[in-house]
């Protein structure tokens, strides 16, 4: 059984994979400081668009140990070589255009205390239309049933688990759904009520519908064996 850390002691390293995200970074930032974690590990995928340079000239605003690194495009790749670096007792994989709630520490104790050793939040979009707010609720649902998360739910996994399953997958999507599935053999997630505000950039540059209804085709072909190196060849956008 993995031993649990101290809870008076917990600490939390927080893991973003970047590219691209020049314009979004200082509101990363001002929220990743209302956290309170003990390390933040900023992992750049190539950006061109200034995102390194930008963090590099800024890192003094960041009010915990910052870390800069570099890795080969892809989220997978990204948040593994972001992972290999960290001390915390918990890590927290967090994607640019989400932001935490400024209480997710505690909760993430909560579920320690109740040795729990992974889970996600809720999730929030930034446009809090009627339409949002359903699929929001939907995607929480989905997740409570399924044991299955998003990366917009700020995945959390205590470090020991996440080094005995070997991290992500390194696969150009799904790999939130596939270690998901590898955390669930080992305990039911902590489903925390409290919400990570992510953007709906992607519902509004491709329409609710379409985006709905390609995100049932690709989990569903997922589901029934096509790999994601053949779905990604039709899927734009991949961080």
């Amino acid at each position: 059984m993995i031993g649990l850390a101290g809870l008076e002691n917990l600490t939390l390293s927080i893991v973003v994979p970047v590219l691209n995200e020049q314009r979004r970074l200082a509101d990363l930032v001002a929220n990743l400081n209302e956290v309170g974690a003990e390390q933040i590990v900023i992992v750049d995928g190539g950006s061109d668009d200034g995102t390194l340079q930008w963090l590099e000239k800024h890192c003094h605003a960041v009010n915990t140990e910052l870390v800069l690194l570099q890795a080969p495009k892809g989220r997978a790749s990204q948040m593994n070589h972001g992972a290999a670096v960290c001390s915390g007792d918990v890590l927290v994989f967090l994607h640019a255009d989400t932001k935490l709630p400024k209480n997710a520490k505690q909760d993430i104790l909560l579920a320690r205390r109740r040795q729990v050793l992974w889970g996600r939040f809720d999730i929030s979009f930034t446009t809090n239309s009627f339409v949002m707010s359903a699929i929001a609720f939907f995607i929480n649902m989905r997740s409570r049933l399924t044991a299955i998360a998003t990366g917009d739910q700020a995945i959390f996994i205590d470090t020991n688990l996440f080094k005995l399953i070997g991290g992500f997958a390194e696969i150009p999507l799904m790999e939130d759904v596939v270690i998901c599935k590898q955390l669930k053999k080992h305990c039911q997630p902590y489903c925390s009520k409290m919400k990570a505000l992510t953007s709906a950039r992607r519902w509004q540059n491709n329409g609710v519908i379409k985006t709905v209804l390609k995100m049932w085709f690709y989990r569903a072909a997922f589901f029934l064996g096509m790999s994601a190196e053949r779905l990604a060849r039709s899927y734009h956008n991949i961080r």
